[in-house]
């Protein structure tokens, strides 16, 4: 009998639980690419999908990068950290790096990879502004969400940006150089363990369960599919050219073919094939049809509702939310998105 690694590992339910009742805290150094140079805007609102132009100095935005065929091969955060300078967070520097180089053309532009120059931390919880505002000089009172700049922690030169990967309201990232990490690791520990909070280490609870429980996805789930099958393509700009362009027109004329869908499987001990542990996922069937209609893409554990959930990738149309479905023999049920 399969039995289920979430539910039943307590250092799990407590490292997920303190980012959602009070705060956590762990380093999640996603790769970094600085890109500079006269035509650095025009480059990257062609690259990428969100509007460039529009992104003030100061601020971030998520977008995601597309091929010829409209499929999404990134989803990025944005930094814009000066008028002629970006940082771009990517769990894929160097497929960046080349897709970059193949279509640069005439673009007076640079890039770099920098994630060696910076450790990132992330803050997380209820109680993250607390702790931020305890040992950041000045406070964080006024940093706005998807914002970041300059800042001291006990002397340490840091970039605070105001996000992260968890659904939290409060949720800080902090960039250090890496010589002084352990410095600001440790004045972390004693703030957030005086918060009533601990450090997160386990991998599946940063990249998994806390980010799908928010309804966020992981560049795995979201490979070789576009943005109307995934929901994001109301951050799309339209006004302008990008690479996918013509293909997503076509996709948005048309409609799409298929849809990410949250579901919950009703069984704890399960055996379901999902494509974020590698391969395919698992094959959903249904009456009425001669092929498969569905594919899981993820099944993890929601620590908040006590309930195993993740995402399908299904035929657009066939389910709607309130359906029961059988995986891999185990019951399951078509939900919303989301399970905070």
């Amino acid at each position: 009998m399969y039995k289920n690694i979430y539910k039943d590992d307590e250092m799990k339910q407590a490292e997920h639980m303190t980012v959602r009742t009070s705060v956590g805290w762990y380093l999640w150094t996603h790769q970094l690419v600085k890109v500079t140079g006269e035509d650095v805007t025009d480059f990257l609102d062609y690259m990428l999908t969100g509007n460039i132009k529009t992104l003030a100095v100061g601020r971030d935005r998520y977008t995601t990068m597309l091929n010829e065929a409209g499929e999404i091969i990134d989803d990025v955060v944005v930094f814009r950290m000066a008028e002629k300078e970006y940082w771009l967070s990517t769990l894929f520097a160097t497929k960046m790096d080349d897709w970059f180089f193949d279509h640069q053309g005439n673009y007076d532009v640079d890039w770099e990879d920098i994630t060696e120059e910076w450790h990132m931390f992330s803050v997380q919880g209820p109680k993250a502004k607390e702790v931020l505002n305890e040992i950041v000089s000045g406070g964080v009172e006024d940093l706005k969400f998807f914002a970041h700049g300059n800042y001291e922690v006990r002397g340490i030169p840091v970039m605070v940006n105001r996000g992260g990967y968890t659904g939290e309201k409060w949720g800080y990232e902090i960039y250090v150089a890496p010589d002084q990490a352990d410095d600001l690791e440790a004045v972390l520990k004693d703030a957030c363990e005086r918060a009533e909070g601990r450090q997160v280490t386990e991998f599946q609870v940063m990249a998994w369960t806390l980010p799908t429980e928010a309804g966020f996805y992981y560049m795995k789930d979201l490979a070789h599919n576009n943005p109307f099958e995934v929901g994001l393509s109301d951050s799309i700009c339209w006004e302008k050219e990008f690479i996918g362009k013509k293909a997503l027109l076509k996709v948005k004329e048309e409609g799409a073919k298929r849809e990410m869908l949250g579901f919950i499987c009703l069984e704890d001990d399960y055996l379901i094939k999902s494509r974020h542990l590698g391969g395919a996922g698992e094959a959903i069937y249904m009456d009425g049809y001669e092929e498969e209609v569905a594919r899981v893409v993820k099944l993890v554990y929601s620590y908040v509702k006590n309930v195993n959930n993740g995402y399908l990738l299904a035929r657009k149309g066939v389910f709607k939310t309130g359906d029961h479905f059988r995986a891999h023999g185990h019951e399951c049920v078509i939900t919303e998105k989301k399970w905070m």
